[in-house]
């Protein structure tokens, strides 16, 4: 088989106003494809398909390829670029005023016209809405007010200098519909899509999706084939390791258990082909601190002195993803290993038993790992169950592992039921702050209850800083105090992967660490 191909991404550069105010990328792209239509196959589910509600990596995916944003993220790139915008900047220094010009002529999918009405509505409808499984809270929460002069104008006024919003709009949670067919009040259930991106849903139901190209579409992507076909598995990774061996399905992405993508890496066959990208997603053992055990930060600190991320990744992942050391993963602005220069990389039985003995505990400690089987991986109970061998060998800690339905794993979390439980996190936009405000700002995701003075003065003072470059002080104190209090204990950064067929081509330009996955950029060729 052809050996794994790996691919980076280009650091987030300081050139992004000027990237934005430029206008690249902005003629019009071959909206009519080319080539086959291609079959992938995903274990991971689509919990929507309105960008009101969907904040999920299956969801975002089908946002990402029906809908347009203002800007997106090029192949490659950690910059964002215009894309129903024509141009788009900060009218005032302070980062609080944003102002973007559409492109002449953009329809959506059904034929209507997408003004700035379009995209005022669909920012205040999701706001509206507020859906507690969209992005209205932690992505979209600065908007203070929406303004359209005109056709082609949109000014967002925000109640809080925020430098990243460029980043956020384009992402998911920036989706432009078509005001006449979503209800400002309620969420669109018929499992229909109507946007102006590369593709139009054709139709959707629980066994498959199927996209075919938007002939309307104008922006910068040229699609490189007839559309595409989305299977469900819907956690069944033995039947998606076997359709794409057996050719049933052209490419597998995400869902793949870890054994089988290091088996199909080194047995697979000479037709099928591992292709390995960036990627900065990230899984944290999360900590309640109210809790009346893990509430106690000795036992937290004796947790993190235990756990030997090493052979986490090297026994359940295969070696397909990296021990974390910090919240903010690598290859991100700022990163430092807070973690590994405090608790080491390594067990070291001794420090965890001063830890425990700081918060006059004697005994062993009883503990339920908390997971949830599909959301956060199919490795993600198999991690658990080691994590809980390795307190175990301590000879202080007495834990096993609880494993629920997501539904009723996220309301366990948030009735407070559970002490210690998992959390991963695909990033929205590749920015230290899509690391840290989601996790520990207001309406935070971890729903762990704690709170720390310094972060929450970091917080806002990063977010109005116009120079990332000038934001890495306050981030390493951020993570420093993390390191500290121990709320979360970060345990692994993920690679992407993408098992596909010899014949399809492209799969290098959608595995990057902007996390969009292109469905333009992917390519099949003929039987020879």
């Amino acid at each position: 088989m052809r050996k794994r191909d790996q691919w980076l991404a280009a650091p987030l550069g300081a050139g992004l106003a000027a990237a934005l105010l430029s206008g690249c990328g902005s003629e019009d792209g071959n909206a009519a494809g080319t080539g086959e239509s291609v079959v992938m196959g995903m274990s991971d589910e689509v919990l929507s398909t309105d960008p009101a509600s969907g904040y999920d990596p299956g969801s975002w995916l089908l946002f990402n390829n029906v809908f347009q944003s203002l800007l997106s993220f090029p192949k490659g790139s950690t910059v964002p670029q215009p894309e129903a915008a024509k141009s788009c900047k900060f009218k005032d220094d302070s980062s609080t005023v944003y102002q973007c010009t559409l492109q002449d002529g953009l329809k959506f999918s059904n034929g209507h016209d997408l003004t700035s009405e379009d995209v005022a509505y669909s920012f205040r409808r999701t706001l509206k809405i507020k859906d507690k499984n969209g992005p209205a809270a932690t992505m979209l929460s600065s908007i203070k007010d929406i303004q359209t002069p005109d056709k082609s104008t949109v000014i967002f006024r925000l109640s809080r200098s925020d430098a990243t919003f460029p980043q956020k709009i384009a992402s998911g949670a920036g989706s432009i519909v078509d005001h006449t067919e979503y209800s400002m009040d309620k969420l669109r259930t018929d499992g229909k899509a109507v946007g102006s991106g590369v593709y139009k849903l054709d139709s959707y139901d629980k066994s498959k999706a199927v996209f075919k190209v938007n002939a309307s579409y104008k922006g910068p992507a040229t699609v490189q084939n007839k559309g595409m076909t989305l299977k469900f598995f819907h956690g069944e990774q033995d039947s998606l390791k076997d359709a794409v061996v057996k050719g049933d399905i052209d490419l597998a992405y995400r869902g793949l258990a870890m054994k089988d993508i290091a088996d199909l890496e080194t047995s697979g066959g000479k037709n099928i082909k591992v292709v390995e990208g960036t990627s900065a997603e990230v899984q944290h053992l999360v900590f309640n601190t109210k809790d009346p055990v893990v509430g106690k930060v000795g036992v937290r600190k004796a947790i993190a002195y235990l756990i030997d991320r090493s052979s986490l990744v090297r026994d359940v992942y295969k070696r397909t993803a990296e021990p974390l050391y910090s919240v903010v993963p690598s290859g991100i602005t700022s990163h430092r290993t807070p973690f590994f220069d405090v608790y080491g990389d390594r067990p070291q039985l001794d420090k965890a038993t001063a830890a425990l003995k700081s918060a006059n505990i004697s005994g062993k400690v009883k503990l339920t790992l908390w997971a949830t089987p599909v959301r956060y991986g199919p490795g993600t109970v198999p991690e658990f169950q080691e994590i809980a061998k390795q307190l175990n060998a301590s000879g202080l800690f007495e834990a096993d592992v609880q494993s629920v339905p997501l539904d009723e794993y996220e309301k366990g979390i948030e009735a407070g039921k559970y002490g210690v439980y998992v959390k991963g996190w695909v990033p929205d936009y590749p920015d230290p702050d899509n690391f840290t405000s989601p996790f520990f700002g207001e309406d935070n995701v971890l729903g762990n209850n704690y709170q720390s003075k310094e972060i929450a003065g970091i917080l806002p003072a990063t977010a109005a800083q116009g120079s990332r470059a000038a934001t890495v002080g306050d981030f390493v104190k951020l993570q420093n105090t993390v390191a500290q209090d121990v709320p979360l204990l970060p345990l692994w950064q993920g690679k992407q992967y993408a098992v596909s067929s010899d014949r399809i081509s492209g799969l290098q330009w959608t595995l990057d660490s902007s996390t969009v996955f292109r469905f333009w950029e992917i390519s099949k060729a003929g039987k020879g």
